[in-house]
């Protein structure tokens, strides 16, 4: 029965396996004839599985060069293989042993595969044959040595066949591939698993995560013609700084100092930027700079964000039921937690009518409150705001609208990607009032390019406006900052000049 299940899922009916981060491997079935029967010629075996003990498994994906092209024929040894493997082992042993032993046995069985049935392989194809099973079985499949660098900012998985990274910026293409779609299919369902959620042809589109924060969107057939569409916006194991990004040019250091005082004075800040310009990253790192005894309420669609602070409450979306019943937004997150005592309000993203919500929570002494927005300048995105409230059937005068921003947002930090790949703070602008209809702003920080080097890259500085007194200036004084603040804004403009 079990073997049957391997052969038409492809994954041995993985879906239904418990997620990775609770072992899973096998114990060799008592009807299995092939384990028990000594291989003709076991010396190879154990030398190949001492081979791979040796090499940490979680180095394997490091290898500066990415993973070795792999040729039609280990592909097609490592499918008999592995029909081989489900055939032998028995699943319903699997949740009991840990991830170490459970990987050893699958070694252990894969090896006297190898053995019984004469492959000719290197041992370094044996060690890539190993890695990649127990991969299979117990974590990501393919995806697994694209998970461990810590380099790649997406992956982007377009069918079976086809699987694109981003690296420093830019797109480029990798050799992993999976066995067919059905596999791919079943390691979008391991995923999405683990968060409550399900992927399938009566919902085709799902928003996850993994474990560690990493963003993943999947589409599948039939929306997806060629395959299910799996991308992933993976985090940094370690958590980026904005004295990090000062290293990286995102932003100056005197811009960086600005930025640490927006944060500690309790400003209201929209951060604003296009797709992977860096906002959620830059939000993360804001947040570094909120007292560690304030109570901090988060909202999103899938929870991403990594606060350090030690009084966080976390909120996520809820999707619909097969029913079309339990839907949980945003809007319903943002106006809970206005009853939960917050002290400040983050919403990972804001894509529609919460956004009233979130300047009605900025406005009623929630000072410090933070979120996100798709939009190309600091303008725009006061635009988008006004087109959001609109969205959400709130028949009030533009006038109103506009007075409403005004009153709730300080501060825009504008995040951009520029066409090298590189990602840069474009912006710091201030919210200052309204002349008759307009909203007033006035930038602090602006980043302006010169030019670019042989090698292509973007050259620009962040330079001083010249303003000397910003209108948070008062509130910077109330919390004893405006010494700090004046001796950054001073350096700035010394420099500009």
């Amino acid at each position: 029965m079990f073997g049957k299940r391997g052969s038409e899922g492809g994954f041995g009916g993985v879906d239904t396996r418990p997620p990775p981060s609770v072992a899973s491997t096998t114990t060799v079935k008592t009807e299995a004839p092939a384990a028990p029967r000594p291989a003709p010629e076991p010396a190879p075996a154990p030398v190949a599985a001492k081979r791979f003990e040796s090499a940490p498994p979680a180095l394997q994906p490091m290898r500066p060069a990415g993973p070795r092209e792999r040729s039609e024929a280990y592909y097609d040894t490592k499918s008999q293989v592995f029909s081989a493997l489900i055939d032998t082992i028995d699943l319903s042993q699997l949740a009991k042993l840990s991830p170490e032993s459970a990987r050893e046995e699958i070694r252990d069985i894969v090896n006297d595969i190898i053995a019984i049935k004469n492959f000719a392989m290197s041992i370094a194809e044996q060690e890539d044959l190993l890695e990649d099973i127990c991969n299979d079985v117990l974590g990501y499949g393919p995806l697994e040595p694209l998970l461990a660098r810590d380099d790649i900012a997406d992956i982007m998985v377009n069918g079976a066949k086809q699987v694109f990274i981003e690296v420093n910026g830019k797109v480029e293409q990798t050799s992993i591939r999976f066995r067919d779609n059905q596999q791919l299919l079943n390691i979008c369902q391991r995923i999405v698993s683990q968060v409550g959620r399900r992927v399938d042809e009566s919902s085709p589109i799902c928003d996850a995560r993994l474990p560690d924060g990493s963003r993943v969107n999947v589409i599948a057939p039939p929306l997806a013609i060629d395959g299910a569409a799996l991308t992933i916006r993976k985090f940094k194991k370690d958590k980026l700084t904005l004295d990090q990004l000062v290293k990286f040019g995102a932003i100056s250091p005197e811009g960086a100092e600005v930025l640490k005082i927006i944060g500690r004075v309790r400003c209201n800040v929209i951060i604003s930027g296009g797709t992977g310009s860096g906002k959620t990253t830059l939000l993360n790192c804001l947040t570094n700079y909120v007292d560690r005894d304030e109570r901090v309420i988060t909202c999103e669609d899938s929870a991403e964000l990594q606060l350090q602070q030690p009084h966080v409450v976390r909120l996520e979306t809820r999707p619909a039921n097969l029913e079309g019943e339990g839907k949980i937004t945003m809007t319903d997150l943002v106006k809970n937690c206005l009853r939960m005592r917050p002290e400040r309000i983050i919403v990972g993203e804001v894509r529609g009518p919460e956004v009233f919500d979130l300047l009605q929570a900025m406005n009623t002494g929630h000072d410090g409150s933070m979120g996100t927005i798709h939009s190309n300048s600091p303008r725009e995105c006061l635009n988008r705001m006004e087109s959001m409230i609109a969205m959400g059937g709130f028949s009030l005068p533009q006038k109103t609208v506009r007075e409403i921003i005004v009153g709730s947002v300080d501060v825009i930090i504008q995040a951009a990607r520029l066409r090298d790949g590189s990602r840069r703070i474009t912006h710091i602008t201030e919210v200052i009032g309204m002349e008759g209809d307009v909203i007033i702003t006035q930038d602090i920080v602006l980043y302006k390019l010169k030019g670019e080097d042989a090698h292509g890259r973007l050259i620009g500085e962040h330079v001083s406006t010249g303003v000397g007194r910003p209108r948070f200036w008062e509130r910077a004084r109330y919390y004893g900052e405006e010494a700090r603040l004046a001796k950054a804004l001073e350096a700035m403009e010394k420099q500009t000049d």
